[in-house]
């Protein structure tokens, strides 16, 4: 064991609070949170005409009512590879600021989730296609917050809770989890008692996109100021 003079005026603690220091001020520069949430939300409303445009709807009459069944193919081909595009961009975008700032980029773990998740809901989805068509099946309500967990807006958020622990930002994951509040609740305003089977989800659509856009907003403000 070999031991080293203290610098001149400093002490154990003080080293150890300045290298604290130093390590939070390199996860805070490498933080572009608001890239992120911008390419998100552009996403997300770019999909909602190609959902709407895609969607095919069936309806017969049985009684004095009629039933009506959905497909959103347009969605089916849309995420996917919007969402592959998305966490490439936002990798490239992680990598590239760190390295003008001379710093690693720890976006990797992040992206690879996402893409995991991607291929994990489209799965779903063709399987779904596939079954139920032939399988008519009425879903209780919790089935329902898991049908729109794995759908692509909810992954999104389930991404954002990895990307949060990477980055240890406390104010990304609380607004992940509001995110994700907004994204598995039923949000429409009562639009669905007078909107068709073809638009009866663009609300949601519409208010996912919003969080995401105003989230994106803010941390690049945030950002600013810290600067």
């Amino acid at each position: 064991m070999t031991t080293e003079p203290l610098p001149a005026g400093g002490d154990a603690r003080r080293l150890l609070s300045e290298a604290r220091g130093l390590a939070h001020r390199v996860r805070r520069d490498q933080r572009v949170t608001w890239v992120a949430l911008l390419v998100l939300a552009g996403a997300t409303y770019v999909g909602i005409p190609i959902d709407w445009a895609g969607m095919e709807v069936h309806c017969s009459a049985q009684g004095d009512s009629s039933v009506c069944q959905f497909a959103r193919t347009g969605a089916l081909l849309y995420w996917p590879p919007a969402l592959l595009l998305a966490y490439a961009a936002i990798a490239f975008c992680y990598v590239r600021v760190a390295r003008s700032r001379g710093l690693g980029a720890r976006v990797r773990p992040y992206a690879i989730t996402g893409i995991a998740l991607t291929v994990l809901f489209t799965v779903a989805w063709v399987a779904a296609r596939l079954y139920f068509p032939d399988h008519p099946v009425t879903f209780p309500q919790w089935a329902l917050v898991f049908d729109r967990l794995i759908a692509p807006w909810g992954t999104i958020g389930v991404a954002l809770l990895v990307l949060a622990r990477l980055e240890r930002n406390v104010a990304l994951l609380l607004f992940t989890v509001g995110y994700l509040v907004v994204a598995l609740a039923p949000i429409d305003f009562g639009w669905h008692m007078n909107a068709s089977v073809r638009t009866v989800w663009v609300p949601q659509q519409v208010i996912n996109g919003t969080v995401l856009l105003l989230g994106g907003i803010g941390f690049a403000l945030a950002r600013r100021r810290q600067r």
